[in-house]
């Protein structure tokens, strides 16, 4: 009889036997039952999180909606940019006669781009040609990957002259006198076309309202797949 009081008791102090327990220690038992079942809100993220919480180390995955915003004046501004350079000595692109397209053609042209078959000045032609051109094109976003393809072959030939003419200064860490670092800048605008070459013009743009009316491909979701 002793034994079985012990066992009793003992299934009371673990908790197992709601008969033998007060109404008090279960009213307490349940109400922590029901506050473990309520779900804990979330505290809001603010801007400061963003700035040096984890999302601080996070890459984005996904360029569309918000995160395509600042491909915009990317691309605007680079083939803004682009037209300048083609339309060098004129209005237009390959102005023939001017100093300015005589001088690339006489100091860049024939010095560097000998090797090319053809007269020089064709070249030279062709490179103002899809500056000027391709930069508009770029600029509004219309056949934008094979505009930027053609202003990414123009921007490595710039590097190779660049190079070819002063070499890369002491680059990465390295400095010298009379220095001018010219290939960085058509480095530059070379990643810029490889990007844009691998995805696309982006929003605001003439290719995705052109790719909107005429794709039947659908996003993971369901819905239509919008650039």
């Amino acid at each position: 009889m002793k034994s079985f009081r012990l066992f009793l008791v003992s299934l009371c102090l673990l908790g197992n036997c709601e008969g033998f327990t007060s109404p008090k220690s279960n009213f307490a038992r349940k109400s922590v039952l029901l506050m473990a079942d309520e779900p804990v809100e979330e505290k809001k993220e603010t801007t400061l999180d963003r700035i040096t919480g984890p999302k601080l180390f996070k890459t984005v995955t996904n360029w569309n909606g918000i995160h395509s915003v600042p491909l915009v004046p990317l691309r605007i501004m680079t083939g803004l940019l682009m037209i300048h350079h083609g339309s060098e000595g004129g209005f237009g692109p390959a102005n023939f006669g001017t100093p300015e397209f005589q001088g690339f053609l006489d100091f860049i042209m024939k010095p560097y781009f000998g090797f090319l078959p053809g007269p020089p000045a064709v070249w030279a032609a062709i490179h103002d040609y899809i500056e000027f051109f391709g930069g508009a094109f770029f600029a509004i976003g219309f056949l934008t990957r094979p505009a930027a393809l053609s202003l990414l072959l123009t921007m490595m030939s710039a590097v190779y002259f660049h190079l070819s003419a002063v070499g890369s200064q002491g680059f990465p860490l390295g400095h010298v006198q009379n220095y001018s670092y010219d290939f960085e800048e058509p480095m530059l605008y070379s990643l810029i076309f490889l990007m844009f070459w691998f995805n696309g013009a982006g929003p605001l743009s003439v290719d995705s309202i052109i790719y909107n009316q005429i794709s039947t491909e659908k996003e993971e979701g369901g819905g239509e797949d919008t650039q």
